[in-house]
């Protein structure tokens, strides 16, 4: 059964509470990693290019797999981060592919780019579930989870833009909450298309 909006977030909440100080520190590391490889870019600029794009499908593989272990109230470590770095090669072959994919999607328009994005948006998950899958058969699954629920993934996104407002004032740092709840939302997307279950928290809002 799908889940709304509203419990989806509050699902989030739930798991947030106690942890937010772990998701906020896993958020800001990440933020790091990504600063380094900006000052890099910065200083040699293809040396800085060439690190981004081979670590970034590490990066992401490590903030979904802390993020899902946190909806899942797995008590995963902040180093849960870097662990996308163990499947090194596999996370850079997933990013290059789905960018590639999306950016083939992008030149026929805007809309089957998003399209294409939203299509692709729970690869890494699967790969963290399934260390042992294929790229292609990651992006595979993905497509065939998201018949049906990429307009629903699509406004779950939606539903964060008033608080993306009022992150912003002051000076943004809001989004250090808004980040992790956005992410452990995502999670617990993921976990209701894949038949996941888990009750609903108490409050939604």
């Amino acid at each position: 059964m799908n889940a709304s909006y509203s419990e989806l977030r509050a699902r989030a909440r739930d798991s947030l509470r106690g942890n937010w100080g772990k998701a906020i520190g896993g958020f800001v590391l990440s933020m790091l990693m990504a600063a380094v490889v900006s000052l890099l870019n910065y200083l040699i600029p293809i040396l800085g290019n060439l690190v981004g794009i081979l670590i970034s499908g590490s990066i992401s593989l490590g903030l979904i797999s802390f993020f899902l272990g946190i909806a899942r109230k797995e008590n995963p470590p902040v180093s849960e981060v870097f662990s996308g770095f163990s499947l090194f090669i596999k996370a850079f072959c997933l990013y290059f592919m789905i960018g590639l994919f999306t950016f083939l999607w992008t030149l026929l328009l805007i809309i089957p780019g998003i399209i294409a994005a939203l299509r692709y948006s729970q690869a890494y998950f699967i790969l963290r579930d399934n260390p042992d899958i294929g790229v292609m058969d990651a992006i595979r699954e993905s497509r065939q989870l998201m018949i049906g629920n990429k307009w629903r993934y699509f406004v779950l996104q939606l539903t964060f833009i008033g608080w993306a407002i009022l992150a912003a004032i002051p000076f943004g740092i809001g989004y250090l909450w808004l980040c992790p709840y956005i992410s452990v939302t995502q999670a617990h997307f993921y976990d209701n298309v894949t038949g996941r279950s888990q009750a609903p928290a108490p409050d939604s809002f």
